[in-house]
């Protein structure tokens, strides 16, 4: 059996409640939930969660919550994989064996029932042990610097100072969407940018990782003017 996990704690700091915050007119974690319904590829829409209040909102809009997830994993430090075994520990115990999973972050609103899809079908059919969304970097990083504590510069790639950005190989970072693995595959703790990984590419618009206030407003006025 397949499962989705919605991994959505309450302890948010930089937003409160970040993952049940109204984003237009909705929870944000109904985003999450309604597009895992529509894919029809899970058994069970599970929510783990530390809180009551989630747990009654995420309910409502279809999902499970079998367990309160447990303090040592409701801190700060706890991994999503961390989360994600413990979720697979929780079917083991009740001798239901689980095939593939996909965690999907509750905070993603622009999340799309298809992606989900075109994400299964590729660990499915082309054996892969992850596939999760990514983006392409609008600016290569490449050619990137930081700056010092004593103010100066330092090129992260010196080569690359006098080659030009359209020359430079096309790089990726982490969408924050959705990430398909097989149990086996979660339970083995494996670092998932590598190379038995391939991604499910996602507009570069629909890929904020909602972090602040600043994020969320900025996802709020993109998400208006998609409709």
């Amino acid at each position: 059996m397949n499962i989705a996990i919605i991994p959505a704690r309450i302890g948010s700091k930089r937003i409160p409640k970040k993952n049940i915050k109204i984003f237009h007119g909705k929870p944000i974690i109904y985003y999450s939930i309604k597009a895992a319904k529509k894919t029809k590829l899970f058994k069970d829409i599970i929510c783990s969660t530390d809180d009551s209040e989630i747990v009654k909102i995420a309910e409502k809009y279809g999902a499970k919550c079998p367990f309160l997830r447990p303090k040592r994993l409701s801190n700060d430090f706890s991994s999503t994989s961390d989360v994600i075994n413990h979720t697979i520990d929780f079917y083991n115990k009740k001798g239901k064996k689980l095939n593939f999973i996909c965690c999907i972050y509750p905070t993603a609103p622009f999340i799309r029932t298809k992606k989900i899809i075109e994400g299964y079908d590729k660990i499915l059919n082309e054996k892969w042990k992850f596939v999760f969304s990514a983006t392409k970097n609008p600016l290569s990083v490449l050619r990137t610097f930081e700056k010092k504590f004593n103010g100066s510069l330092k090129m992260l790639f010196p080569s690359n100072f006098k080659r030009r950005s359209q020359d430079l190989k096309n790089t990726y970072f982490d969408a924050a969407q959705f990430y398909w693995g097989s149990a086996n595959s979660w339970k083995k703790n494996n670092n998932l940018f590598n190379f038995y990984s391939t991604i499910v590419e996602i507009p570069y618009h629909e890929s904020i990782d909602i972090d602040t206030m600043e994020d969320w407003k900025l996802a709020e006025l993109i998400y208006k003017n998609k409709k």
